[in-house]
Formats: structure tokens, C-alpha cells, sequence
């Protein structure tokens, strides 16, 4: 497929056929990474120095985290097709849907769409590699995207 100017090296037909900007799910796709590689608080065992406390603590995932807030509203905002977008590319991407059955996918995230999509999504464990892994059976990637927003 050519590339397409402006796409950022997207082919126009994969991208149309998902039915959201994929800048989107990358931003969804960075944002879930950046979660991931905060730790879960056990107890607080600083390290000696203030620089390494500091640093710790902002690794560590508090029950009021940032981030998590930021990324469940960036879910939230997306309309409700893009949200039965989203979730209809992470099943492909772990494999529940094939590429060629994006269609039943679609129909199935459709179907079992709830207020609670965000919610959904921040409860796989894997999300940001599902969604990767959705974007590049649609030969999409965020590649281009991480780099400008890591």
C-alpha cells in the first residue's frame, strides 16, 4: 500500500478502516506504558538518599495516580464508536479476532459496550501491547508517535 502524505507513513485505506485517528490509540498506547512501568506500593522502604527516594516515588502507582486518571479520560473522550474501536483492536491484538474477522470484532465490542469501556481496558494487564499488536495486523504502527511523545 502507498503511503500516504500526512499519515505519518500510514496507508490511508488500513487507517480508514479502523474508524479513529490512530494517534489515538498510540496516545492510549503510551500512556498504558507508562503505567506499566510504575510498581505497585508494598511498604515504604526509601533508599538512603533523597535523589533515589524521589525517584522512587515516582515509579511507584498510588490509587490516585496521574497518570492512570489521565489515560481512563483519554479512554472516556473517545466517542463510542472509537471506543468499540479501541476495544475491538485490543482483541485482535491478543488474538480473541483475527484481522480478516474485524468486522464480527466490531460487532461483538459493539454489542458489549458499556459506560464502563475505560474501566474494561485499564483491566488488561497487556493493553498497550494488545493495542500494538491490533495496530500492526492493520500494518499501522506507533512508532513514529512514541518517539515524539516518550
Amino acid at each position: 500500500m502507498a503511503e500516504q502524505p500526512g499519515t505519518g507513513g500510514l496507508a490511508e485505506t488500513d487507517e480508514a478502516a479502523l474508524d479513529i485517528d490512530v494517534t489515538k490509540v498510540c496516545y492510549i498506547v503510551v500512556k498504558a506504558r507508562e503505567l506499566d512501568a510504575r510498581e505497585d506500593v508494598v511498604e515504604p522502604d526509601y533508599a538512603s538518599n533523597a535523589a533515589d527516594d524521589q525517584c522512587r516515588q515516582v515509579l511507584e502507582a498510588y490509587a490516585d495516580d496521574p497518570v492512570f486518571d489521565e489515560l481512563k479520560q483519554a479512554i472516556d473522550d473517545l466517542n463510542w464508536d472509537e471506543q468499540c474501536t479501541v476495544v475491538a483492536l485490543a482483541w485482535v491484538g491478543r488474538g480473541t479476532y483475527a484481522k480478516g474477522d474485524w468486522a464480527e470484532a466490531l460487532q461483538a465490542a459493539q454489542d458489549e459496550h458499556t459506560d464502563n469501556t475505560s474501566l474494561y481496558l485499564l483491566g488488561m494487564p497487556l493493553l498497550a501491547d494488545y493495542l500494538e499488536e491490533g495496530l500492526a495486523a492493520f500494518d499501522l504502527s506507533c512508532e513514529d508517535f512514541e518517539m515524539g511523545h516518550l
